[in-house]
């Protein structure tokens, strides 16, 4: 007999809050299908191009990002707070903080470059 799931319950504030550089921190949870994080940027912040196959919605609970997108950064989308970016699978992208931003990250699959510590274009200083 399959044994039943059960759900878990998570308090923000409970999850490690993870530091990359002096301006980037995160947490996260990950379920088994998919990812969500909160990513705090501070003012100036630069995510580098980047891009991969986990599909990608970023909400913005406070602040900015600027974000380039497509291989050659052309086009421009800002996302201020209440505002939700669909980044899809393998699309390149960067993202600046136009402001202190809090900003939920929801990924599928869960990225496991996150998750084992192998994001080294989030690790420089930014």
């Amino acid at each position: 007999m399959a044994q039943e799931k059960k759900a878990r319950l998570f308090r923000w504030e409970s999850m490690p809050k993870e530091r990359l550089s002096d301006k980037l921190d995160r947490r996260m949870i990950t379920g088994d299908r998919m990812m969500i994080t909160h990513v705090y940027l501070k003012k100036g912040c630069l995510v580098p191009r980047h891009q991969h196959m986990n599909e990608q919605i970023t909400y913005i609970l406070e602040g900015a990002l600027r974000f380039r997108l497509g291989a050659n950064g052309d086009e421009q989308v800002d996302v201020r707070a209440g505002e939700v970016l669909h980044i899809p699978s393998n699309l390149p992208h960067s993202a600046e903080a136009l402001e202190d931003t809090l900003d939920v990250d929801v990924f599928d699959p869960p990225r496991q470059d996150w998750l084992d510590g192998t994001d080294q274009y989030l690790r420089q200083k930014t």
